[in-house]
């Protein structure tokens, strides 16, 4: 083994999120916000394997993937913010349509839900609110759709690249839109 690869060691590829878990409280709680109030579809559950005690609940976020949470009958429900301490979890973002960003707002209001309101984050609309366990929420749709080919981290990365260069804060609707052209020349690697 040569001296360098002793020292930088290859790293692990991801290939994706595969799911997230949370620590729910009771089962019907989880189940009225996770598919009641969000649309995700209900796929399945089983005994948490690593504590028979407890229930774990399977949730498909729209993706495919999954969502899951493990619930308790003992456990309640405790609506204050979770902790934002280093190692903590901030929040969780959603993937939502423009249609349904901009229907949010007044569904979860509906739901007795408070949120944040629209917020414009430069390359995404943003709307956040706090679960029933106090978990930050994040619905989020792109101002953007990726060329052919490409993927939206694609955008991101050649729009930064832009605007790092003309010294701006953060990406705005310019960048975007220059790195959507320069990514649809032929030829143009990211």
């Amino acid at each position: 083994m040569a001296k360098s690869e002793a020292r930088h060691p290859a790293p692990i590829q991801s290939q994706g999120v595969h799911h997230i878990t949370f620590v729910g409280a009771d089962r019907q709680t989880s189940v009225d916000f996770w598919e009641g109030v969000l649309g995700m579809r209900f796929v399945f559950e089983q005994p948490n394997l690593d504590d028979e005690t407890q229930n774990h609940l399977y949730f498909d976020p729209g993706d495919g993937r999954l969502i899951t949470v493990f619930t308790s009958e003992d456990w309640k429900k405790d609506p204050r913010p979770t902790p934002t301490k280093a190692g903590s979890l901030h929040h969780i973002a959603f993937t939502v349509s423009l249609a349904t960003w901009r229907q949010a707002v007044g569904r979860l209001k509906e739901r007795g839900f408070a949120s944040s309101g629209e917020i414009d984050r430069g390359f995404m609309h943003s709307i956040y609110f706090r679960d029933p366990l106090g978990q930050l929420i994040e619905l989020a749709c792109y101002k953007f759709e990726p060329p052919a080919g490409r993927t939206h981290a694609d955008v991101l990365a050649r729009a930064h690249a832009i605007r790092v260069a003309a010294g701006d804060r953060n990406i705005a609707d310019r960048h975007l839109a220059d790195a959507i052209g320069e990514l649809c020349r032929p030829g143009k690697a990211v």
